[in-house]
């Protein structure tokens, strides 16, 4: 039973106090809304929203948008309760070590370094594709061999990792600030894209809203989606098969407010501005999301979307190619927005981990003057900046979206879980109507991942298989419930 053994949440706060662990409390409601708006919004709205119009959900893909935020949002109200009752960095990790117990609390953060460490590397690799197009446009033209996704050697993915990560350590509010400067940049654009596009709209481009079903053979095997596979249904692109085949993927682009409640314990009064971050950041997110994927299918017919920058050449194909160059400027500050809030939530991860023994504790350490994990921060940058520089930008959303689901169930099993085992505890939010949001929180996330392609389970099992590898030889034995149980 010590595998599901579960560390006191009275432990987990006041653990938080030690001096050697303690991080600055320098973050308001302003600051964490701003992080969950700056990580959401990125590779999703300037790159998913082509992509799946095209391939999958036609000019549906505003459904697909809406049904993902639904269970996004049935999995916020979750989170928000359970990150105000316990302001604990760590996220899910910290949230089922206080419920479900150890090793399902260690399978979530092995699952979080997947989601975090990954989603920011293939992030930066697309901030390089990004930053090497708009130097082209201004006659600086960068070899293909350092940079682009056939680069060699990625060297701007590196810089843009390197960057962000010495930001991180110097200061949260250092970073938070800068954060709010490029998010405001971004937002801007993005206001840009909506009303300017909203001139070159054609009605006949929604016609019809949602395509006809249509058979994909190539769509086959482990490549189609466990949903098809499981019920012996033919893969199709289009449809509502294929609206839901897309909500598995337009999820990638609502993953961020959970990164909100891995700083949870440097927010200055996290029982009020944690539930007012998380919830906040995805309504503001869904609107605009949904409202650019409106603009963009009826600017271009969705069969002529580009798949690789959609925003920027929609307004290239209407003969405005200067809208496109803000576009690109806009999407290049997303995306950095996107790799510093990912690598803050991977940071977070690991140093909740490390101070629980789970890790080795010395990642644990806080600097003495800035008041950050410096340790973590730097091992963590280093490891996404080398993933950065060597793997090309290709289709990883699925693995980091199926890590993110996993999260999402725990999360909202959690909350009736603490809810029955620990009444007493003070809730400054509270989920509605439990356990009805909770079980539809599982049932929405489920069917989510069961619309992912089999190949995206069997590589998410190896790498449970490791985690737990890692954890029953090391993790186990330094965790430090063990240990102070043999005091």
């Amino acid at each position: 039973m010590s595998l599901f053994r579960t560390m006191p949440v009275e432990r987990s706060i006041r653990e938080t106090e030690e001096s050697k662990h303690r991080l600055r409390k320098d973050l308001s409601a302003l600051d964490l809304t701003v992080f969950g708006v700056g990580v959401i919004i990125g590779t999703g709205i300037f790159v998913l929203t082509g992509q799946v119009a095209r391939e999958k959900a036609g000019p549906a893909v505003a459904i697909s948008f809406a049904v993902a935020a639904v269970v996004c949002g049935l999995a916020a109200l979750c989170y928000a309760e359970f990150a105000s009752t316990v302001p604990v960095a760590g996220s899910a990790y910290t949230f089922s070590y206080a419920t479900i117990g150890e090793f399902p609390a260690w399978i979530i953060g092995w699952d979080l370094i997947l989601e975090l460490a990954l989603g920011a590397a293939v992030v930066a690799v697309g901030w390089s594709g990004y930053a090497k197009s708009l130097l082209n446009g201004l006659g600086l033209h960068l070899p293909e061999s350092i940079a682009g996704e056939g680069a060699t050697f990625n060297i701007p993915a590196v810089l843009v990792v390197a960057a962000v990560t010495a930001l991180l350590v110097v200061g949260i509010k250092i970073s938070s600030r800068l954060n709010a400067i490029i998010v405001t940049i971004k937002i801007a654009v993005v206001l840009m894209v909506i009303v300017a596009g909203s001139f070159f709209i054609k009605a006949s481009n929604y016609t019809p809203f949602v395509p006809k079903a249509h058979p994909t053979p190539s769509v086959e095997g482990v490549k189609a989606p466990l949903l098809q596979v499981l019920f012996g249904f033919t893969p199709v692109s289009f449809g509502w098969f294929g609206i839901f085949a897309a909500v598995a993927v337009v999820f990638f682009a609502f993953i961020g407010f959970d990164v909100v409640a891995t700083a949870a314990e440097e927010a200055r009064r996290p029982q009020r501005d944690l539930p007012i971050a998380i919830i906040g950041s995805l309504v503001i997110c869904t609107t605009l999301y949904i409202l650019v994927s409106l603009v963009l299918v009826g600017m271009v017919n969705y069969s002529r979307l580009s798949a690789d920058a959609p925003l920027a050449d929609a307004f290239k194909a209407v003969g405005h190619p200067g809208f496109a160059t803000i576009v690109s400027i806009g999407a290049l500050a997303g995306l950095t927005t996107v790799v510093l809030i990912l690598l803050l939530g991977q940071s977070r991860v690991f140093f909740a981990m490390s101070r629980d023994g789970l890790l080795p504790a010395w990642l644990a350490a806080v600097h003495p003057r800035f008041g950050t994990p410096y340790r973590s921060t730097i091992i963590m940058g280093a490891v996404v900046a080398v993933m950065a520089g060597l793997i090309p930008l290709s289709a990883l959303a699925e693995l980091v979206n199926i890590g993110t689901l996993f999260a999402f169930v725990l999360v909202s099993v959690g909350v009736v879980v603490l809810r029955r085992t620990r009444p007493d505890l003070p809730r400054s939010f509270r989920t509605p109507l439990v356990p009805l949001v909770p079980a539809l929180s599982v049932l929405g996330c489920l069917f989510v991942m069961l619309n992912l392609p089999v190949e995206t389970w069997l590589r998410f099992a190896a790498w449970m298989v490791v985690g737990s590898v890692i954890y029953f030889v090391y993790g186990r034995r330094h965790s430090r419930l063990e240990t102070v149980k043999h005091i």
